[in-house]
């Protein structure tokens, strides 16, 4: 079945709705795995400590380093003195666990009852010695990956702008170090591995290039390779795996976001630290992936070589997963942040997209990917989706009846009442979590998107053609 091609622009509309997302304070969950050396510490009610223990599971082995601060009766109606209360706290955590970095995660509590979280902090760390930063990741201001892009624009300010002088290890840390090495000695031939530390000679010179975004280990070796291959040297990341290694940023720095949802920290990147930000499309899917290094490259005046034949062999390897989606729709309710760029490569694997749901959209920072959604939509024939901002749910369910796509892309909230009507769904907090990034994890996105598909047709093998009740879909 052949399309045409909707010549028009993108349409954009905003339902108003409320953010349906997963709580912004949920960035904890990889922040603190991502920031060695840093401690979580988590201001609200005991219903934000329920909801981190069930997203985050119950460690019983391991001791993470995160916690609640949790606001009983007497601290929501002032009659405590919140500057004691947090000091008390703090000096625990500084006493039990000695960490680099403590990070305030401001709640919907705190920002009802006007904690000064951001006046207490700057006196509380001259007093015990250890950096507070101060992010606000409450659910009123912020859609779920939001969270992440609070912590990160609050740690650029922190960022130096001169490389610091090597200082005295205290004993303590000097030990804590020591013990370390001992239990990282059988990893020290792939720290010392060739593309991990490459010879200098293998860089043009350029300005020093920045990357932002909380990822794996693996997806930044991956995506430092890639512009390796370039002759471009990334200079640091933000956030590294240690605060105390946070890069070095000066003014007219370049800075490049590896997430579609760090437009804070863009323009903290911009007005407070003077750097110049790079509008590129995101490294999601080879197309994307490829696109952001050739924008990284012609920014720094390099020619980009080897780029069609990396593509191609990146589609050629996925092309039994891409298979089992040409052709077919897919609705994005809209969750984390992810969509456009999710969208614009399911696009580019054949699929149609009717409409874009998204809880916040800064059209300045995802500009490059705004334009390269509407290129693909053009090259592949079909029709441009609608985007719709701050979604209203019930909306969307009518719509998605209309529509009937073969697979729709949603928050948790929704998945099990639409698959009781039939509709197969796929929980977009899932690719929050996954490995997305570069060349390499294309396959690990096609997995996720094609296991619904795969499960209908390995279940209409055994004759299970009907999943649900006739009268669940009234």
């Amino acid at each position: 079945m052949t399309t045409t091609a909707n010549t028009s622009a993108l349409e954009f509309d905003c339902d108003t709705g409320n953010y349906h997302t997963f709580c912004p304070i949920s960035c904890v969950a990889w922040l603190y795995q991502k920031i060695e050396d840093s401690f979580f510490l988590v201001i609200g009610t005991k219903t934000c400590g329920y909801f981190l223990q069930n997203a985050m599971g119950v460690m019983i082995f391991a001791e993470p380093r995160y916690a609640m601060a949790e606001l009983e009766e007497g601290d929501i109606s002032a009659k405590l003195n919140d500057y004691e209360e947090l000091k008390r706290l703090c000096l625990q955590i500084k006493r039990d666990r000695n960490p680099s970095v403590i990070v305030w995660i401001g709640t919907c509590t705190t920002e009802i009852i006007k904690t000064d979280l951001e006046g207490i902090a700057p006196k509380l760390e001259g007093e015990i010695g250890i950096p507070i930063v101060v992010a606000r990741a409450n659910g009123l201001d912020y859609a779920f990956t939001q969270g992440e892009d609070t912590v990160l624009a609050a740690m650029a300010q922190r960022c130096p702008t001169e490389e610091p002088a090597t200082p005295a290890v205290e004993p303590e840390k000097q030990e804590r170090n020591g013990i370390g090495k001992l239990l990282s000695l059988g990893r020290k031939t792939e720290a010392a591995a060739p593309d991990e530390a490459p010879a200098a000679d293998e860089y043009y010179d350029h300005t020093p290039l920045i990357l932002f975004g909380s990822v794996p280990n693996p997806v930044v070796t991956q995506l430092n390779l890639e512009l390796k291959k370039q002759g471009v040297k990334v200079s640091g990341w933000l956030p590294e795996n240690r605060y105390t290694d946070l890069p070095v940023i000066k003014e007219g720095y370049f800075a490049s976001g590896v997430n579609p949802f760090l437009s804070r920290t863009a323009s903290t990147l911009m007005r407070r630290k003077k750097a110049k930000v790079i509008g590129a499309p995101f490294p999601i899917g080879p197309d994307g992936t490829r696109a952001w290094v050739e924008k990284i490259c012609s920014v720094l005046d390099i020619e980009p070589k080897g780029l069609d034949e990396r593509e191609a062999k990146i589609w050629e390897s996925v092309e039994d997963y891409v298979s089992l989606i040409r052709g077919k729709s897919v609705y994005f309710m809209g969750d984390n942040l992810l969509e456009i760029a999710m969208a614009r490569f399911l696009i580019r694997c054949g699929m149609t997209v009717p409409e874009i749901g998204i809880p916040y959209m800064d059209k300045r920072f995802q500009g490059a990917e705004l334009q390269f959604l509407e290129r693909t939509c053009e090259e592949m024939g079909v029709p441009k989706p609608k985007i719709t901002e701050k979604p209203d749910n019930y909306n969307q369910i009518q719509r998605i009846l209309e529509i009937e796509p073969d697979l729709v892309i949603t928050g948790m909230a929704h998945a099990n009442p639409l698959e009781a009507r039939g509709i197969n769904t796929k929980w977009s907090v899932e690719f929050t979590f996954a490995q997305i990034h570069g060349f390499g994890n294309t396959r690990d996105i096609l997995e996720l998107v094609t296991r619904p598909l795969r499960r209908n047709s390995n279940l209409k093998e055994l004759g299970w053609d009907k999943l649900v009740k006739e009268d669940a879909k009234v």
